[in-house]
C-alpha cells in the first residue's frame, strides 16, 4: 500500500505540472469554462473523494478520527481572537457561512446565533450541513443553493444583513481569483456596517508551482486559485473591507499555506 500511495501522489505532481505548463504558455482556460466544471464535479456526488472534499463527516478523511469537529472549533476559537483583536462585540444574530460544506463549522458558530445561512453549491452538501446543526442546536438554518456562474444569486436570497460572515476552505476551489473580488463584494453587501468577516484563502508564496493554475478542475480543485497575501489584503479594501489582521498556518493536517484575513466592514 505505502508503494501504491506514493505512484499516485508522484501521477498527481506530474498531472498537476502539466497542467501548470500549459497554462503557462497560454492554454489557460476561461472563467465561464472553469466555472461549469466546477458546478459538474460539485452536482456529482458519486465522483471519486466527493464527500471528502466537501468535508462530510462520514468521510475518509474523517474516519476514525476527531479532525471533522476539531476544524471547526479552531476555527471558531480562531474567530473569537480575531473579534476581540478587532473590537468586535455585537451579537451574533446572522451568521453565513460561505461554502458551508458538511457542516463541520457549523456545528459550532450556529449555537451562536439566532439564525446560521448557509451558502452552498451542492443541494446534497446544504441537506447534510443543515442536519448536523440540528444535531447540535435548534438554531435556524437557511439553506441557500447558488450556481458557481452566478453567485451574486445569493444577495436576493438572503434578505436580512449578517454579523458575522465565515468561509473556510473555499476560495482556493473557485475558478479564478478574479472570481474571488466577487465574492468579496457579496460578502461586503452581506454584513451589517461594523460586521465581521473571517475569509481563509490558500497564499502563494512567488513560486511557478504555487500560482492559480487556471485549468482543468477537476483534477487539482484545491489548488485552482491562490493569492499572494499582499494581493488579498489590497483586494479587500478595494472591495470596501479593513482589513484588521492575518493569520498564517503553514501546514495542516488537510493541507498547506493557509491564510486567513479578518476583515471588518466599514
Amino acid at each position: 500500500m505505502p508503494l501504491i500511495d506514493t505512484a499516485k501522489k508522484i501521477a498527481a505532481r506530474a498531472e498537476d505540472l502539466g497542467q501548470r505548463a500549459l497554462a503557462t504558455v497560454g492554454a489557460k482556460q476561461s472563467e465561464s469554462a472553469i466555472s461549469a466544471d466546477a458546478q459538474g464535479y460539485w452536482n456529482s456526488p458519486d465522483e471519486k473523494r466527493w464527500k471528502d472534499n466537501s468535508h462530510w463527516r462520514e468521510s475518509d478523511t474523517f474516519d476514525g478520527n476527531d479532525l471533522w469537529s476539531e476544524i471547526g472549533k479552531r476555527h471558531l476559537d480562531m474567530f473569537e481572537g480575531g473579534a476581540r483583536l478587532a473590537g468586535f462585540d455585537r451579537p451574533w444574530n446572522r451568521v453565513v457561512e460561505w461554502g458551508c460544506g458538511g457542516g463541520a463549522n457549523a456545528i459550532h458558530f450556529a449555537p451562536r446565533a439566532q439564525e446560521f445561512i448557509g451558502v452552498d453549491i451542492s443541494a446534497e452538501t446544504l441537506a447534510e450541513c443543515e442536519k448536523q446543526v440540528a444535531n447540535v442546536c435548534d438554531t435556524s438554518f437557511q439553506a441557500v443553493d447558488i450556481d458557481v456562474a452566478n453567485p451574486e444569486a445569493a444577495l436576493s436570497m438572503v434578505k436580512e444583513p449578517c454579523d458575522v460572515y465565515v468561509s473556510f476552505y473555499v476560495f482556493e476551489l473557485i475558478p479564478t481569483p478574479e472570481y474571488g473580488e466577487r465574492l468579496l463584494r457579496i460578502a461586503r453587501e452581506l454584513l451589517v456596517p461594523g460586521g465581521l468577516a473571517l475569509i481563509q484563502v490558500k497564499y502563494d508564496p512567488g513560486t511557478w508551482r504555487t500560482r492559480p493554475r487556471r485549468r482543468s478542475y477537476r483534477s487539482g480543485l484545491a489548488a485552482m486559485t491562490t493569492y499572494r497575501v499582499d494581493a488579498f489584503w489590497q483586494l479587500a479594501e478595494r472591495c470596501g473591507f479593513t482589513p484588521q489582521a492575518i493569520q498564517l498556518v503553514p501546514k495542516n493536517e488537510l493541507d498547506e499555506r493557509y491564510a486567513y484575513f479578518f476583515l471588518t466592514k466599514p
